[in-house]
């Protein structure tokens, strides 16, 4: 297993849900954690309760990822590991009483959730490039995506979230084949049903009712739950190239 206890990982949606978590999990596992968010008021909180770096970072705005990785590689060193958490979501048809789906809101849910994973990975990754092998295998770093089971099972509503969602798991085995030789292993999750902030709003017996939908365990998945899978794959130096779902054996219904 690979140990990377003292380097540093940046984490973006960290300030909260399971962004947040997996900063927490990084940092128990001994590494340096900046988290990169547009919440400061969260991120700044968070990132004080465990001695990480907060940087407030649009991941969509290559600009503003590369001030980000500065600041992270100043204060931290290069980073060894990504995992990109940031994302939004829209609910929208196709097709709604006749009208379109609104095109900017469709295009905005793209460039959070795909183009911003690849925009943080892709810069990272040239960084992680500078770094000296780690092992005798010659990694260098690891990126961990986060994509979702609605990359699978999109529902009725969810084109702009799945589209944006299974572009991220299109592009897992390729930016794995094209980082292999640089000794950077890239891996993503889909998670299921999750207690996020978003879910954590509804009423306790939506809670219930979502979590019973899931096989086993019958309830929403932990946010420490994904932050121990994250963990797993930056450690264990066989996983690359793999999308794994993360989700109790839930498919998801057409709504």
């Amino acid at each position: 297993m690979q140990n990377w206890s003292g380097h540093t990982a940046i984490v973006t949606g960290g300030a909260s849900g399971l962004g947040a978590a997996t900063a927490v999990e990084l940092s128990r596992q001994g590494m340096k954690v900046a988290l990169f968010d547009l919440n400061e008021a969260a991120g700044l909180a968070h990132a004080d309760s465990f001695s990480g770096l907060f940087c407030k970072v649009d991941v969509s705005d290559p600009v503003s990822v590369a001030a980000g990785l500065d600041k992270v590689e100043g204060a931290l060193g290069l980073p060894r590991v990504m995992v990109n958490c940031a994302g939004i979501g829209t609910a929208a048809k196709t097709v709604s009483r006749g009208e379109p789906h609104d095109f900017a809101a469709f295009e905005r849910v793209i460039r959070v959730n795909l183009l911003g994973s690849f925009n943080c990975a892709s810069q990272a990754a040239a960084r992680m490039t500078s770094c000296d092998p780690l092992d005798e295998d010659g990694a260098r770093g690891v990126i961990v995506n986060t994509a979702s089971v609605a990359a699978f099972d999109g529902q009725v509503g969810q084109i702009a979230y799945s589209a944006s969602k299974g572009g991220i798991v299109g592009m897992t085995l390729p930016m794995a084949r094209d980082l292999a030789d640089k000794g950077i292993r890239v891996c993503t999750v889909a998670p299921g049903l999750f207690l996020t902030p978003l879910l954590a709003g509804l009423p306790e017996e939506v809670q219930a009712s979502l979590g019973a939908q899931v096989p086993f365990p019958s309830r929403l998945g932990a946010p420490e739950e994904f932050a121990a899978m994250v963990g797993h794959i930056v450690s264990n130096p066989m996983l690359n190239g793999e999308v794994i779902r993360l989700d109790g054996a839930i498919r998801m219904a057409p709504r």
